[in-house]
């Protein structure tokens, strides 16, 4: 939002507190202030001098070289630092001047933002910006250049990828900066449509999805629970169906050696049932051999598991943490954002190997 729109807003219209004023000399007078202004300074006469707000604060600094008041006369466009008052505040103060001699301070509780120690991953965050994002804006610019160039139509779906990569590193990032905010567990999410709908949104390059027992319906937020399928299914698709393919250099057949219909209770995965979907794209089938993801009940949850080869002991702890990534170009974010989406509902996960030696992801209620 510019300063310019922000000047037009009425000051009721603020979910922070605003003050207008109008420069008197050396100081300058408030005009309006809106009621959340009051309701965090208290009643505040339209005639007192901004001064005996800054005042109130013992800390006192600004982004400019001279003292607040100084800036606020002048209309320098500065933000302003307060803190060292017992009941209100730390605030960080935005000075707006709308015309000549007037403007608006905005007022940004500070309490109200996380620490950086609360910011979950800072630095991977960052790199993810710096670097990863970037990624994907050179393809896409170095394919649209050669699209102008050689007039070749097949240049624009590498810019089209480009930008779905780009995309989806933003919705990463914003999922796992908002936190707990932007979870609404209100809604009766069905585990087996959410792992369905999940499914078809995700480039499974061919595996199969496999959805066994009587899956169960719980009270959560059902973007997000689609979100953490999303997530779940692509780290299969991507770390596990690579290895999968790679144990003997081609295509495994894995009907010779499948194993017996479930007799684990709720620990274990059979061979693709009934409800298997390949959902290929291309084909609507699967290649022989390809990896096969499962999605199981729990006693007090659900099960996702795949048939690669899974993640070392050591690595189960970790890979949960943001930026962790064993893939060449991956953000690292998508197991946070599961972790995170798990924890938001208060719900947890654990991580073990799957009977056909793969990833086995459970959640439980």
């Amino acid at each position: 939002m510019t300063d310019e729109c922000a000047a037009a807003i009425p000051v009721d219209a603020f979910p922070d507190p605003v003050l207008a004023y109008a420069v008197d000399g050396r100081d300058a007078r408030i005009t309006t202030t809106n009621a959340n202004f009051e309701r965090r300074f208290g009643d505040t006469s339209p005639e007192n001098f901004v001064s005996t707000v800054f005042d109130r604060f013992s800390h006192r600094t600004t982004t400019g070289e001279q003292d607040p008041i100084t800036h606020v006369v002048r209309g320098d466009r500065v933000g302003i630092y307060l803190d060292g008052s017992e009941s209100r505040g730390p605030f960080f103060v935005r000075v707006i001047p709308s015309e000549e001699d007037a403007g608006y301070l905005v007022f940004s509780d500070l309490e109200d933002c996380p620490t950086i120690e609360e910011l979950p991953a800072v630095d991977q965050v960052s790199s993810v910006l710096s670097h990863d994002l970037r990624n994907p804006l050179d393809v896409a610019k170095a394919h649209l250049t050669a699209a102008r160039e050689t007039g070749d139509p097949d240049h624009f779906e590498s810019v089209a990828d480009a930008h779905d990569r780009m995309e989806r590193i933003i919705r990463d990032v914003l999922t796992l900066t908002r936190g707990d905010a932007v979870v609404d567990p209100s809604d009766q999410v069905s585990i087996e449509t959410a792992a369905t709908d999940a499914w078809q949104s995700v480039d499974t390059d061919g595996a199969m999805l496999d959805l066994i027992g009587s899956l169960p319906t719980v009270t959560a937020d059902a973007d997000r629970v689609r979100r953490l399928f999303e997530n779940l299914f692509r780290n299969a698709v991507e770390h596990g169906a690579t290895s999968h393919r790679s144990r003997s250099g081609d295509a495994v057949d894995f009907e010779s050696d499948a194993p017996a219909p479930n007799t684990h209770g709720d620990r274990g995965e059979r061979s693709p049932g009934p409800r298997e979907q390949s959902l290929d794209r291309s084909e609507g089938t699967t290649s022989e051999g390809s990896l096969t993801v499962t999605v199981g009940p729990l006693e007090d949850g659900f099960y996702v598991a795949d048939d690669g080869t899974g993640i070392p002991a050591d690595e189960r702890e970790t890979v949960f943490e943001p930026g962790h990534s064993t893939m060449n170009g991956g953000t690292g974010l998508g197991l946070a954002i599961v972790e995170q989406i798990i924890a938001a509902h208060d719900w947890n996960v654990t991580l073990t190997t799957a009977d056909r030696g793969g990833a086995r992801f459970e959640i439980r209620f």
